[in-house]
């Protein structure tokens, strides 16, 4: 429907708003929130605004260990390290109504996907959601592997492969 020189639609927010002012809700999810998920909500979220999309991006984890805490300190560095600040991210828990506020949801590996499906129960909604390193390598399920227990150089190995997704996915919307 067009109005005074609006589109106007239903938004996913269930609003009916000119198109440009409800927002695509992106959401990054991994085991802890702390390492991969926080890179990927702040880079994302980097890469959109720069470009000039109306997204907003969040993070979770699906073990609930790490709620509240900041991202890992190697995360924070190698941000930090190229312009992006995630030193504010705080660690939360993927729950099942997160299918309802988010428009696309992306795992960072199966075993998230997994929990992911274990916590929504009746709520997973498989049209929402994909591994992140499907948007550089479509239908290769590739995971981001989780450099918890490595050196820094896994740090900036994971930082590299989830610029590439998230450019892949800014480059596609642009």
């Amino acid at each position: 429907m067009q109005q005074a020189g609006f589109e106007f639609t239903t938004a996913p927010c269930g609003l009916r708003l000119a198109a440009y002012l409800c927002p695509m809700k992106i959401l990054m999810v991994c085991l802890g929130n702390i390492c991969r998920s926080p890179l990927a909500e702040g880079i994302l979220q980097h890469k959109a605004t720069q470009a000039g999309l109306n997204w907003v991006v969040d993070s979770a984890g699906t073990n609930g260990y790490h709620i509240g805490e900041p991202p890992h300190q190697l995360s924070i560095k190698v941000a930090l390290q190229n312009g992006i600040d995630i030193s504010h991210q705080r660690s939360r828990k993927f729950v099942a109504e997160d299918f309802e506020r988010y428009d696309k949801i992306y795992a960072m590996a199966d075993d998230v996907l997994d929990d992911m499906k274990r916590i929504a129960k009746n709520k997973f909604n498989n049209q929402k959601v994909d591994l992140l390193l499907n948007e550089l390598f479509p239908n290769q399920n590739l995971e981001v592997p989780d450099p918890w227990y490595g050196p820094e150089k896994g740090y900036h190995e994971v930082f590299e492969l989830i610029d590439k997704a998230c450019e892949a996915m800014v480059r596609r919307e642009s």
